[in-house]
């Protein structure tokens, strides 16, 4: 009789055996399989994203050196470009920031910035006809830090801080796009907030916001024209130019702002940047020799390097 027990218990255990060994080769089977993908089910891609990291880096330093000069100098430029298109169907949705920051310091003058600005732009539109486009356009620019004047000797005067200006715009209007590279957009109605959020900037009325005050609101027309252009392999430009008239002061004075980019490839991850920034505000005052305020001009930026660079 154990014999008979002990047979019957081999052989299930033999059965048992062989369904597992069965099982598991059907999940392997099944695991190996690739799966493959209906054509039928693929959806047209609708972002469009890349962007560029660039740092520029300099360090000198001289000791007995007749020719002069100072004795240590460090300079740091970074600039941090990104957009991400969308487009589906009648709907657009455009979105670019641009960063920058740099300082140089020396012995002699210390520590002063070189370069400072955050700039996001929003842009989206319903498509009414060819290339012409019904939107909205969102807007907004400041700084990260301080910024100072220098009119000579020792002086300093604060010019600037962080949502000290900070510009916000609204604006409905519309926007011809015929391709990715060029887009212009126009509003005859747009508002616009200048936030100076600092006591000793707002105290005097920097930036047109009355004294003692942090927000002015204005209310005009806007024109932005955007271009791309890609110059060579190894060459792009990218543009932007910003025209705004506040038709509740002085709406014959038109604040300008121009950007330009012109990226160079030297190597693969080298680049050479040149930028040249154009801005007119009838409401900044310059700051004359003896530190008091002026009248408005021009203000002209120019930053070129060579250096690390990431496009992606």
């Amino acid at each position: 009789m154990k014999r008979i027990y002990l047979f019957i218990l081999l052989l299930e255990a033999f059965f048992l055996a062989s369904a597992q060994d069965k099982t598991v080769e059907e999940l392997k089977a099944e695991a190996s399989k690739q799966i493959k993908k209906d054509p039928n089910d693929t959806l047209p891609k609708v972002w469009k994203k890349g962007g560029l990291l660039n740092i520029n880096f300099n360090q000198a330093a001289l000791s007995n050196w007749a020719a002069g000069g100072e004795n240590s100098s460090l300079s740091l430029a970074s600039f941090f470009n990104a957009y991400a298109f969308y487009k589906k169907g009648k709907n657009a949705w455009d979105n670019t920031i641009d960063l920058a920051f740099g300082g140089v310091s020396t012995t002699s003058l210390g520590q002063r910035k070189s370069d400072d600005r955050i700039d996001l732009l929003s842009k989206y539109g319903h498509e009414i006809a060819k290339n012409w486009y019904l939107g909205l356009l969102f807007n907004f620019r400041t700084q990260f830090a301080k910024g100072y004047s220098y009119p000579g000797g020792n002086k300093t005067v604060l010019t600037s801080d962080f949502l000290a200006p900070a510009y916000i715009l609204l604006s409905p209007g519309v926007n011809y796009k015929p391709n990715d590279n060029f887009s212009i957009f126009a509003s005859p109605l747009t508002l616009r907030w200048v936030i100076v959020n600092n006591d000793s900037l707002a105290s005097v009325g920097a930036f047109g916001v009355d004294s003692g005050k942090k927000i002015r609101t204005e209310l005009g027309a806007f024109v932005s024209v955007s271009y791309l252009k890609k110059i060579s392999a190894s060459a792009v430009y990218n543009g932007r130019l910003d025209l705004f008239s506040n038709y509740l002061h002085n709406p014959q004075n038109i604040d300008i702002y121009w950007t330009n980019l012109l990226a160079v490839k030297v190597a693969k991850l080298i680049t050479m940047t040149l930028s040249v920034n154009i801005i007119y505000d009838n409401d900044i005052k310059t700051v004359k020799s003896d530190g008091t305020a002026g009248g408005p001009s021009p203000q002209i930026q120019e930053v070129m390097g060579i250096g690390f660079a990431l496009k992606f």
